[in-house]
């Protein structure tokens, strides 16, 4: 009597597998190098502290791109369980996203209804424009502890994602001209450069054909 062993199949639906077309990845890092670069060019052209009603549409509304580019890498991130395959690794991605679509909501008002800009609801939503750059750098921190991520993948999120405790105090200790120029360089760096990455490089998240 011949006995066959059959090995199991790998499961595809089990949490955190990646269930992203190498494609998909491709087109989310290069809107994220578009986002970025945008967003980077709109800090290098103007000040994002100027009380010019023009110049703040144009800051908030050209920092739109960037955001929902962000919000497509959380997408990325939380299908290939890139921060862990556990409940709480994938629960923080989902919460990132609550995060980032409340601070895009305040960019699109804030940018274009001068009307609201001065009431005190907008004002509170103000607040998660902050929470969400702290979420993505607690984010980046995760896939470099997780290793899901293979490459230059695992380690560039946490430099992207660190764009807010860089600028900010730029801003705060040598003024807001050299901290705008750090944070658009930063962008370019960080985002803008992440986006290239993965859009050449999207078997590191662990993407399939």
């Amino acid at each position: 009597m011949t006995v066959h062993i059959t090995p199991a199949p790998a499961r595809t639906d089990e949490p955190g597998a990646a269930s992203i077309s190498v494609r998909a990845v491709r087109r989310t890092g290069w809107a994220l190098a578009a986002g970025a670069t945008i967003w980077s060019g709109i800090y290098f052209a103007f000040d994002p502290q100027s009380t010019d009603p023009d110049v703040i549409t144009m800051v908030d509304l050209f920092a739109v791109p960037a955001q929902l580019a962000l919000l497509a890498l959380v997408v990325v991130q939380l299908r290939t369980g890139a921060t862990g395959v556990t409940k709480f690794a994938r629960g923080m991605l989902r919460t990132e996203m609550v995060l980032l679509t409340l601070a895009t909501v305040w960019s699109v008002l804030h940018g274009a209804v001068p009307a609201f800009r001065d009431d005190q609801w907008l004002a509170i939503l103000d607040v998660f424009w902050p929470l969400s750059m702290l979420g993505m750098f607690v984010i980046g921190v995760k896939i470099a502890v997780a290793g899901r991520w293979k490459g230059l993948a695992r380690w560039w999120p946490l430099g992207a994602e660190s764009w807010v405790f860089i600028t900010l105090p730029a801003m705060g200790i040598f003024g807001v001209t050299v901290g705008r120029l750090v944070g658009a360089t930063h962008l370019l760096i960080g985002y803008a450069a992440l986006g290239v990455l993965l859009a050449l490089r999207p078997h590191l998240t662990g993407a399939r054909d």
